[in-house]
């Protein structure tokens, strides 16, 4: 069972359709760390362009939906509500195996670093417990 839906997740981070990547918060220790879940569907808008003869889910995509994710995690701080984790930094990016629609992607992210408001998250995502990307994350919470 979710801890959060979209709409609880909107009341969170900032993010909206067509740019909210997350359906659901499965997992949460504020600060620490959350999953997520993205069900993946042929109706997504990027679908049309990325490739239309066989659509994939733009790498760029899943490293977004992971750090919403951790944005999740962060900003259910106490001391963080009501702020926005923006994305600084991308480092160590792998992908594994395409994402495409009816996959569920997992959505992890640990947040191991936070200095002030500068933070780094290790975040991977899988299909079917199969790695599909992983990436380190580097945020700063304004």
């Amino acid at each position: 069972m979710a801890i959060y839906t979209a709409k609880e997740i909107m009341e969170i981070i900032p993010h909206r359709h067509p740019f909210l990547l997350i359906d659901t918060i499965e997992e949460l220790e504020a600060g620490v760390r959350a999953v997520g879940k993205k069900c993946v569907s042929f109706n997504e808008p990027y679908f049309a362009g990325h490739f239309p003869s066989h659509p994939v889910m733009p790498g760029v995509l899943i490293i977004e939906a992971l750090a919403q994710v951790g944005a999740a995690a962060m900003l259910s701080l106490e001391e963080n509500r009501g702020k926005t984790a923006y994305f600084v930094g991308i480092d160590k990016a792998k992908f594994r195996q395409m994402v495409v629609p009816g996959d569920v992607l997992m959505l992890e992210t640990r947040i191991v670093k936070t200095k002030g408001g500068i933070g780094v998250g290790e975040a991977a995502a899988t299909v079917d417990g199969k790695l599909a990307a992983k990436a380190e994350l580097t945020f700063a919470i304004r």
